[in-house]
């Protein structure tokens, strides 16, 4: 079984065009049928998450945390007490590929970080901020980028890791650290597929959002 692993803190506007790209990738032709359960942990949500969630054909587990570390852990404990052989993380305000699943699976790897395009660019950053960003950002195989959004690990290296710490930002980047302290073979791979928001208004302090809001010059 695979899971996909999405924590969600009011994400309300954007959840539905998560949650169907999500079940897309979860039916591609070449997972051979293999069950892919779709888990999304609503953590502290008091907008309309909750009953979007439940209109589609995936699972939901509500904690009381505002945080995504602590969410993305539970979560793939979840994962793996139902028979997970591999997680792949995403964010609610992402979309991932048709193939995200099968590209990531057929790195062979124990884990695989990959990339991210950004959505539509919000009206404060401009064309100059915008090749800026992208002077920097290594949207190619050998990357070195860490994203929740994108990430993909076995369910071996994931335990010998250690898993995701209760961390109120970079739990991603701190299980890789340890993934490579682990010995774990880690593809830093421009191949998976995934959109995210270019907001503004992160859920996160110190994530993407406020990454962007720093190149915006709001900070």
């Amino acid at each position: 079984m695979i899971g996909i692993l999405i924590p969600a803190h009011n994400e309300e506007d954007l959840l539905e065009d998560c949650l169907q790209a999500a079940l897309v990738a979860a039916s591609h032709e070449r997972l051979n049928g293999e069950t892919v359960v779709v888990l999304v942990v609503l953590d502290s949500c008091t907008d309309r998450s909750s009953q979007i969630v439940s209109r589609y054909p995936v699972h939901s587990l509500a904690i009381e945390a505002r945080n995504v570390g602590q969410a993305r852990a539970v979560g793939a404990r979840l994962l793996l007490d139902r028979g997970a052989r591999w997680i792949s993380c995403s964010d609610a305000d992402s979309r991932v590929a048709h193939d995200w699943l099968v590209a990531q699976l057929d790195l062979d790897v124990d884990a695989v970080c990959g990339t991210v395009t950004v959505d539509t660019w919000h009206e404060s950053i401009d064309e100059s901020m915008q090749i800026r960003y992208h002077q920097h950002y290594q949207a190619r195989d050998g990357h070195r980028h860490v994203h929740g959004a994108n990430l993909g690990i076995s369910a071996d290296a994931y335990q010998r890791a250690g898993g995701f710490e209760a961390m109120p930002c970079h739990e991603d980047v701190h299980l890789v650290r340890r993934l490579e302290r682990c010995g774990a073979r880690i593809a830093w791979s421009h191949r998976p597929q995934v959109i995210t928001s270019a907001r503004l208004d992160s859920r996160v302090r110190g994530g993407f959002g406020d990454f962007l809001q720093d190149l915006a010059g709001g900070r």
